[in-house]
């Protein structure tokens, strides 16, 4: 009888996908592929084991740390078994990237917002000990700060009451959902507050941009890649320096690692839920709903994520922060009845 189950279902997605405009690149798959960021991978990996465990007649979701850019252009090149049934990300999808779906037959996307984290400043547990404001943070890895000469080479250069030490800041990727939550929550938060780049922006609004959210290619700020845990090694290798990831990664190596506050506020659980934290962000999962049904168990994946992102559930004990009650009720609907389906006009809200 279990045969019979997983061989109606496989003939289901095939022809669910060849309905849905399957390129035959890939013909069919019998399990859920997902890519996409670093930040979202540790809560996407255990909802998928905790899946697999509950429903034995699937397969085990394949999960990718592409980073987020990195992940919606592969969720965004078409519909069929050869493209992923999900993005995970660490930002909102960008309107770009929404329009490259819909031109490339994504049309019918579901977001989901499953919960909130933080972009944590943390460096070794002793090791260098600033409160960081945007303004500081702006003027010490930025490219052009304000569009002056970059010169600081140590924390006391931008701030004389921080520490006569050596900048040195291990981060994310400019393909990294952190990265451009970094840039929006911290670097443009400080730039836009100067009168002159404001003008800027009125005149030229991709000067303006890259002097609000380039970093610096000197060597003070250091690309680590996708792996958020490699930079938690680096800064445990060396404690003056500073290192730049999700708050899930701070909360799981809190023995190794110590939060830097933002303007005064600690990087917690608490002050990310409230918003309280200058750095607090929403993590998404986008979702195809064209594979839903074409793919063997992917409305029962949507399923394991509400039953795992309450307030002290499974996702909380390895970091992530809930949504507030209202705002998690409605994304439980959304992943119950698939509805609505993203538009351009939801992402200028």
């Amino acid at each position: 009888m279990k045969m019979f189950k997983t061989f109606a279902l496989a003939a289901t997605a095939s022809l669910a996908l060849a309905a849905c405009g399957d390129t035959g690149a890939g013909g069919t798959r019998d399990s859920i592929r997902a890519v996409g960021s670093s930040t979202v991978y540790p809560f996407a990996k255990l909802v998928a084991e905790n899946f697999a465990r509950s429903n034995p007649g699937f397969g085990s979701p394949l999960i990718e740390s592409t980073g987020t850019g990195g992940g919606m252009a592969l969720f965004c090149k078409g519909v069929g078994a050869d493209t992923p049934d999900m993005a995970n990300a660490s930002r909102r999808i960008k309107a770009s990237e929404f329009e490259t779906c819909q031109s490339n037959g994504v049309t019918d996307v579901i977001e989901l917002q499953v919960g909130l984290d933080g972009i944590a400043f943390a460096s070794a547990q002793g090791g260098i000990n600033m409160n960081l404001t945007p303004d500081i943070v702006y003027r010490a890895i930025a490219a052009n700060p304000y569009g002056q000469e970059q010169t600081s080479e140590t924390w006391s250069d931008v701030d004389p009451s921080l520490p006569d030490l050596p900048i040195l800041v291990y981060g994310p990727p400019s393909t990294s959902g952190t990265r451009d939550a970094l840039k929006e929550l911290v670097l443009e938060a400080a730039c836009k507050t100067n009168a002159e780049m404001e003008a800027l922006k009125e005149s030229d609004e991709d000067a303006y941009d890259r002097t609000c959210t380039e970093v610096r290619s000197d060597g003070k700020y250091v690309d680590q890649g996708e792996q958020d845990n490699l930079i938690v090694q680096k800064i445990q290798g060396n404690p003056n320096a500073v290192g730049v990831f999700g708050y899930s990664y701070l909360e799981e190596n809190a023995d190794k690692v110590q939060g830097l506050s933002m303007n005064g506020v600690a990087p917690t659980y608490e002050n990310i839920s409230s918003f309280a934290y200058p750095g607090a962000r929403p993590l998404y999962v986008y979702v195809k709903k064209a594979h839903v049904g074409a793919i063997p168990g992917l409305a029962e994946y949507l399923a394991q994520w509400t039953t795992m992102w309450d307030k002290g559930g499974d996702l909380a004990q390895i970091g992530l922060v809930a949504t507030p009650d209202e705002e998690r009720a409605v994304n439980v609907q959304k992943a119950t009845d698939l509805t609505p389906v993203l538009t351009v006009a939801d992402l200028q809200k």
